[in-house]
């Protein structure tokens, strides 16, 4: 898990998936998630696997939520703003989950 270096001088309040966060003014959204101790922001449509930001610059795109009702929001490209609603991303239900019982994974 990381961790800040410095107190926060300058607190913004904004919300992740209901639970109020604090982040400085100017961190980018992923950055905020992991320095308040948030270990996934979505799961894998394929594997139902959490994932969290991994490269911090826009290219990997594990870092998707949904910030203010849109969706697929790279967070890493997001800088935090004061009262932003962000929700995690649960991806698809398998197809196949209303057969087997809701698990959703085949044999």
């Amino acid at each position: 898990m990381l961790s800040r270096l410095r107190e926060i001088e300058q607190p913004i309040s904004f919300t992740f998936d209901g639970v109020q966060m604090q982040a400085e003014r100017g961190d980018m959204l992923a950055t905020a998630l992991l320095a308040a101790g948030v270990d996934y922001v979505r799961r894998s449509v394929v594997s139902d696997a959490p994932r969290a930001p991994y490269c911090l610059m826009g290219v990997c795109f594990e870092c998707l939520v949904t910030v203010d009702g849109v969706q697929n929001r790279q967070a890493c490209l997001v800088e935090v703003e004061e009262g932003m609603t962000v929700l995690s991303q649960q991806g698809a239900s398998h197809p196949m989950a209303s057969l087997d019982g809701g698990e959703g994974r085949q044999p």
